[in-house]
């Protein structure tokens, strides 16, 4: 906790001096474009990597960056329909990363057996998980993994899409969806090209291996 409170110090007499027309202007509304849905992980900062300001993006978090269905009305839901109907977010950018343990706990369910809170909320990428034993079963280890990561991102992008919110403003033209890939150990972000049916990067290096087609989505926009 000290360091917490060091660190609140040096924003209140270091940062926000600096600032203080921004967090004034801030104080008033908020008009993020994109909304920016990813991984509860400690090591992911959408901020950081996308080098933006407080108030560029509307950020919801979640072990393994799932999308429940809008029947489950329950947090999801409501933050992604508030940020589609009434800040009108021009992008929704979903975020999976390398080495996580949301999808390690998917591929190995005992890990979980004693967490059933964590075991029920993992049921929202069963699709997930019949896809890589289904489309997968030849990989091991790590690459099996990094397949799940970015299997999973595109299969909650097709759940997302079934948000009414979201399918208005699709519809309407007015909202693009994303899926992206972030390499944290090489800081690289990857996002999905259905064209290629593979993530590329956004900064434009090489991209990451092809995935499988025969279950995905033809119609991804990015």
């Amino acid at each position: 906790m000290q360091k917490l409170v060091q660190g609140i110090h040096h924003f209140q007499t270091q940062i926000f001096s600096s600032h203080k027309e921004l967090f004034e202007r801030l104080d008033q509304d908020q008009t993020p474009e994109t909304l920016f849905i990813t991984c509860s992980d400690s090591r992911i900062s959408p901020n950081l990597i996308t080098q933006t300001q407080p108030g560029e993006l509307f950020i919801l978090r979640n072990v393994g960056n799932l999308i429940p269905p809008y029947e489950s009305m329950g947090g999801m839901a409501a933050g992604i329909e508030f940020a589609v109907a009434s800040l009108q977010v021009k992008d929704i950018i979903i975020c999976g990363h390398s080495n996580c343990g949301a999808m390690k706990a998917l591929l190995e369910p005992e890990t979980v057996g004693e967490l059933p809170a964590t075991k029920a909320w993992l049921a929202h990428a069963r699709t997930t998980e019949r896809i890589i034993w289904e489309s997968y079963g030849h990989l091991k280890g790590n690459e099996l993994l990094h397949a799940t990561v970015e299997e999973n991102v595109l299969v909650q992008l097709e759940n997302l899409r079934r948000h009414p919110a979201v399918a208005k403003a699709m519809a309407n033209g007015m909202l693009h969806l994303h899926a992206w890939y972030y390499k944290i150990e090489t800081g690289e972000v990857f996002a999905f090209d259905p064209g290629r049916g593979q993530y590329v990067s956004v900064t434009g290096t090489e991209g990451l291996a092809p995935l499988n087609e025969e279950h995905r989505a033809t119609d991804l926009s990015i």
